[in-house]
């Protein structure tokens, strides 16, 4: 809470705003809100049951869409169900502690999904480029390796940025620009010098996401090179269709990524309400549209989506 004195001190909790000008609007934006949030939640959830129920689709590609939509799962009921509390109940203050773990878990299953993207990147170029090596390296196994491989990257890079945050001291203010916690948002509070916090933030961000955006580029640069070798339009067509749900889901990711660090780090000029939308696009996008994309790109997902609805 704000010191008297404006001395340097440890808060107890955090305010959380988010709308910005719009607070008279604010209890009827929670509806779609919500909406977004149930539809991303039974988009996703569906997509688990299915790949993990039908035995067609027990393959390294629709493990990785598995893992994707489990993150996807767990990232917006990280953040969503707080944002709804503010929005219908205004229950705007949130303690120290669980603002620092809502930290963390936004940045590190942030991670984890440009991780598997990463994977899902690999797939595609072994598949296209190399599909007699494809089964052979890509096994059952290994994918469970890599998803493995990408929780601990996550948790490793970005376990240090709560830590960060601890060794701050605190004066004035403490009003956070989003119904959530952001790393940038709660150490831009801070009183105490937080170069390390902006350092290691950054080295964070290039070394997971930058690196791993670099490498899919790398793939698709790859995949690309050799889908236009081949001497059919139609072969070129069909290997090419099978990225586009992934190249979908990888702008869905990395465009309001890109949009909310540039917001961050140089629109200091512009409205709260500029970071806010973005804040909430970074968040609520590749959940949404996700399990969507990959529903109707998938033959055997759509399939099995329609014999439920129909025996329903």
């Amino acid at each position: 809470m704000p010191s008297p004195n404006n001395t340097d001190f440890s808060p107890s909790s955090f305010i959380l705003s988010g709308t910005p000008g719009l607070e008279v609007a604010r209890f009827w934006l929670a509806f779609p809100l919500c909406s977004m949030y149930l539809v991303a939640i039974v988009g996703n959830g569906a997509v688990v049951f299915i790949v993990k129920t039908e035995q067609s689709l027990h393959a390294p590609m629709y493990f990785f869409l598995c893992m994707l939509a489990a993150v996807d799962l767990a990232l917006s009921t990280s953040t969503m169900p707080r944002m709804l509390s503010y929005l219908w109940f205004d229950w705007r203050e949130i303690s120290f502690g669980a603002c620092l773990l809502q930290m963390f878990l936004i940045h590190s299953l942030s991670a984890v999904e440009s991780t598997v993207l990463l994977a899902m990147a690999w797939d595609r170029y072994m598949a296209i480029c190399h599909p007699l090596r494809h089964a052979t390296i890509l096994t059952n196994p290994m994918t469970a390796k890599i998803g493995l491989a990408a929780m601990a990257r996550g948790m490793l890079f970005f376990l240090p940025l709560p830590l960060l945050i601890l060794r701050l001291s605190f004066c004035g203010s403490n009003v956070l620009s989003h119904s959530y916690c952001l790393h940038q948002d709660v150490m831009n509070l801070a009183c105490t010098s937080i170069t390390a916090n902006v350092v290691y933030g950054l080295t964070a961000i290039l070394l997971v996401m930058g690196l791993d955006a670099l490498l899919i580029a790398l793939s698709y640069f790859m995949i690309i090179k050799a889908v236009l070798q081949l001497s059919l339009r139609k072969e070129r067509v069909k290997a090419f269709s099978t990225c586009v749900a992934h190249l979908c889901v990888v702008l869905a990711f990395y465009m309001p990524l890109i949009g909310l660090s540039v917001v961050h780090r140089f629109g200091k000029g512009l409205t709260p309400l500029v970071q806010v939308v973005m804040g909430d696009i970074y968040l609520l996008m590749p959940p949404l549209l996700n399990p969507i994309v990959y529903g109707a790109r998938t033959k055997q997902i759509r399939r099995r989506i329609l014999r439920w609805i129909l025996h329903h």
